[in-house]
């Protein structure tokens, strides 16, 4: 049995879409989080519509945690081209913002970038064609690139990787097979391979399956919120993984 110094408890959500009437909603979630967990993981979608005024009440219901929050943008905080502002506020409040950037906890490295779509394996959307199908393909290769970019700066034991879109196929099944191309992509699958993360962690697809392996067998967890209450009517609708802070060569 491992000692408890040698662990790190995770708790992991994404897809929280906090809008301008949620004072009191996420609260909860958070403290609980804060009591049983070391670290906080927000998946993307942090906001509905990308808002300031949302993340300001998203700051003030994480008043409440206790533990050092690591966060990713999702698609949903795009949406009213006002990111920059709603980072400066997360930021203003600690929360920790990668966008192909890394942060060590307890001897942990994170990684996190949004990701972006295009499809998963011999479906995956090539670069061919119309120069807008080609800016698309640009914008997931990026993407993997900066998840690659990050994963290589850190030197610690464990890599932990931090999506909102998916890296694989098998945690978006569930949803229609009409939208897995817009889910996530097989580009960012790579980087994860490369450098041997101990686990990925995203949202996006949110009647999704709650896990999944990349090819080389990392786990893949999908923390999307409303399909962790469908999963877990029960509880907090979080996921608490354990992560040794050992390495495992």
């Amino acid at each position: 049995m491992q000692n408890p110094k040698e662990i790190l408890r995770i708790a992991a959500v994404g897809d929280i879409h906090c809008t301008k009437t949620s004072q009191g909603m996420l609260e909860p979630l958070f403290a609980k989080a804060s009591q049983q967990a070391d670290v906080l993981l927000l998946c993307g979608d942090l906001t509905d519509y990308g808002l300031p005024e949302e993340a300001e009440v998203l700051v003030q219901e994480l008043t409440t945690t206790t533990i050092p929050t690591i966060a990713v943008f999702g698609n949903h905080d795009f949406e009213s081209n006002q990111q920059d502002e709603v980072e400066k506020i997360l930021a203003k409040a600690g929360i920790k913002l990668l966008d192909g950037s890394v942060c060590e906890i307890a001897g942990i490295g994170f990684a996190g970038v949004k990701g972006f779509a295009g499809g998963f394996g011999s479906r995956m959307l090539q670069p061919w064609g119309e120069d807008i199908i080609k800016q698309y393909v640009r914008e997931a290769v990026n993407e993997a690139l900066k998840l690659e970019s990050a994963l290589a700066k850190l030197q610690t034991p464990q890599r932990i990787a931090v999506l909102h879109y998916s890296p694989i196929q098998e945690t978006v099944e569930g949803e229609p097979p009409d939208i897995y191309p817009f889910l996530g992509s097989s580009r960012l699958e790579e980087p994860l391979t490369r450098y041997s993360v101990a686990a990925a962690f995203h949202g996006h697809a949110h009647h999704g399956h709650l896990e999944g392996q990349t090819s080389s067998n990392i786990p893949v967890y999908n923390v999307s919120m409303p399909l962790l209450q469908e999963n877990f009517p029960n509880q907090p609708p979080f996921r608490l993984i354990e992560i040794s802070t050992q390495s495992s060569d």
